[in-house]
């Protein structure tokens, strides 16, 4: 008898899950550039509308090689449905709003990318919906906003770009008897070092830019969550407003994610040397790992996953003029608001991902104007440690 794909080791799920070979028998998933489907008959039309016959409509619902694509997060996250978007934020947006309305009350972590940010604070309250933030860490500040009833609670961990850490199954347990659902960002984690739907949570929301392609090419999103909330709730806001991946993004998604397991580990063990490196070094006030003792949920951290992840976050004398001394002195990392990438690449949130929030935002996030934040690729980690050593250098 033929192994399940369930029962595939991660990596091999990361290969093999999902594929669908058509009659010509291609070794390579088949990219399906169309836009529209015929049927046998007009009978056959009519009995895939109403959904008695299993058949491809219109690549703005399904199409088969975002279905492989589908299939395979599935496997590799537990889930039993996945649906994919355009961009990361076309996910967050669509499992919000698809599940959110008026006189709805929202709960989220304030450690927040950005955009993730101004939906909650900006756009919900324009549909009268209420947003409460809290602290990601603080259960008690979780407790105390979780004692009425609440509809959603949206969180990431580890956070971006502090790396923030949320203890998922207890803020789950308060959210479910609050009557909400537990969105979760988990970019930065990947499925390989974290698995919320094992810990509580009910929906999980990615930005397939960053590790899942993993070489800065195509724009993605994914929602992954049981089968009836994504037919029941999300599938038909996705299918009447339209914010599809397109086939080509995720034929080459397809081929990001077969070695999502080899750059992420290369990653994760490059970033824990280089925090260490960079806590040694002059100039250098304050570094973040999840994995470092000195990090304020590092216990949490190492018993929700199983490595650190692949970005580095770090504090420099001088204020933004030093953070933009030391980037602007870099000779291999590369300035770019992107993670994630085979290429190592660093930002200053202040000025770039968290500008929008405001100051005093960020004052609360410790978004200082000297953080700079660090995704580490996968060049040589002593090269990376010249690079970082002769730009802090230039502090004095």
């Amino acid at each position: 008898m033929s192994q399940s794909p369930k029962s595939y080791r991660p990596a091999t799920k990361l290969v093999q899950g999902g594929v669908q070979r058509t009659h010509h028998g291609e070794t390579a998933e088949a990219l399906f550039l169309t836009s529209g489907y015929v049927y046998d008959s007009a009978d056959q039309a009519e009995a895939t509308f109403n959904g008695t016959v299993d058949h491809y409509q219109y690549s703005r619902f399904a199409n088969p090689t975002l279905s492989m694509f589908e299939q395979r997060l599935c496997l590799i996250e537990g889930a039993e449905e996945c649906r994919t978007t355009a961009t990361g934020m076309a996910a967050v947006n669509a499992a919000l709003l698809s599940h959110l309305k008026a006189g709805d009350r929202v709960v989220a972590s304030r450690a927040l990318f950005g955009s993730c940010h101004w939906i909650v604070s900006t756009l919900l309250p324009k549909f009268g919906i209420t947003s409460v933030f809290v602290d990601g860490h603080d259960l008690a500040q979780w407790k105390a906003a979780l004692s009425e009833p609440t509809n959603l609670v949206l969180l990431e961990t580890p956070s971006n770009p502090m790396l923030d850490i949320v203890d998922l199954p207890a803020v789950a347990e308060m959210a479910h008897a609050a009557g909400a659902i537990v969105v979760v960002d988990n970019v930065f984690a990947t499925p390989l070092l974290q698995q919320p739907l094992k810990m509580g949570a009910d929906v999980v929301v990615y930005s397939c830019t960053k590790h899942i392609d993993g070489q800065g090419r195509v724009l993605g999103g994914a929602i992954l969550s049981n089968r009836k909330w994504v037919n029941d709730v999300l599938q038909p806001f996705i299918r009447n407003t339209g914010p599809a991946m397109s086939a080509f993004n995720a034929w080459v998604l397809l081929k990001g994610i077969e070695t999502l397991a080899l750059r992420v580990n290369a990653g994760c063990r490059a970033a824990a040397d280089i925090a260490d490196f960079l806590a040694e070094q002059k100039g250098v006030t304050r570094v973040w790992y999840p994995m470092r003792d000195d990090h304020p949920q590092a216990a949490l951290a190492r018993k929700q996953m199983s490595a650190g992840g692949t970005v580095v976050t770090f504090e420099v004398a001088g204020g933004k003029d030093g953070a933009f001394k030391v980037m602007n002195a870099f000779g291999l990392i590369a300035v770019s608001n992107n993670l994630g990438d085979s290429k190592s690449l660093a930002t200053h949130p202040a000025t770039t991902t968290h500008m929008r929030i405001g100051a005093d935002e960020r004052a609360k996030l410790g978004i200082t104007e000297g953080v700079i934040r660090i995704s580490i690729g996968l060049e040589d980690p002593e090269d990376l440690k010249d690079d970082l050593a002769q730009a802090l250098a230039t502090l004095g």
